[in-house]
């Protein structure tokens, strides 16, 4: 296996792309960490991950929180041995047009979505760094690039993050630690969910592929970038979107 004895933290683990994600990386003999708000939530994908043969652990974590976020990675590495891998997936929406968007809409996207990355990579290198080596992998969002109507606090987030990537990649690779970013287009989830049928037909049509992507289509970019295929790749943009922005 591809990745056997190696440990990732995953974080917005319960569902989703994040759930896909550490599927795909246990399918490949990795050990799992799995983050999400609360415990009950973080160890909801416990026996499917089990079941695949590797180690598995759930937190419940306030990604905002520096203090947890640090107290969490420290309870990884002295439950795992190592941390290999870091998953920075977790991410909400808080939409509304911009002359409605309250403080509360604004900073809670901000903390979660950038912030909450910023924390797990300034928590999770430090004992990378020592290894002298690692993988980051942030999942981002088409909207980071292109903006959107609605949307200006999550794009302002995953622009953010895009620049985090690239500053993070050139700050570590002397450490041999390489991070990459994934920007999945409009996605089957929980959150495309709440579209309605005629939203989301108007979508496909747009989409050159002609069909909305499922989670596994990112996880299976997250298990690349995650393996030694990838090695020599860090700091790059990898759009996930059926050629949507072609």
């Amino acid at each position: 296996m591809k990745l056997s004895n190696q440990t990732a933290i995953v974080t917005g683990a319960s569902r989703g792309i994040g759930k896909a994600i550490a599927l795909a990386l246990a399918r490949e003999g990795c050990n799992i960490a799995a983050v999400a708000r609360s415990d009950s939530s973080a160890n909801s994908i416990a026996e499917e991950i089990k079941a695949l043969g590797v180690k598995f652990a759930g937190y419940g974590v306030d990604i905002s929180s520096s203090a947890s976020v640090n107290e969490c990675v420290d309870k990884v590495q002295k439950e795992f041995g190592n941390i290999d891998i870091l998953i920075n997936n977790a991410g909400i929406t808080r939409d509304t047009l911009i002359m409605r968007m309250t403080d509360e809409d604004w900073d809670s996207v901000l903390q979660t979505n950038l912030k909450g990355a910023f924390n797990w990579t300034r928590a999770a290198t430090k004992y990378m760094m020592k290894a002298r080596k690692g993988k980051i992998i942030n999942v981002g969002s088409v909207i980071g690039l292109h903006g959107n109507a609605g949307q200006a606090n999550y794009a302002a987030a995953k622009a953010g993050l895009i620049g985090l990537t690239k500053s993070v990649a050139k700050e570590l690779a002397g450490r041999n630690i390489t991070c990459n970013v994934i920007c999945p287009g409009f996605i089957q989830t929980d959150m495309t969910d709440v579209l309605s049928e005629e939203l989301k037909q108007k979508l496909q049509e747009q989409i050159p592929l002609k069909r909305l992507g499922a989670a596994g289509d990112v996880a299976e970019l997250a298990l690349y970038l995650s393996c030694a295929g990838s090695n020599y790749m860090t700091g790059q943009v990898l759009t996930v979107d059926g050629g949507l922005f072609i």
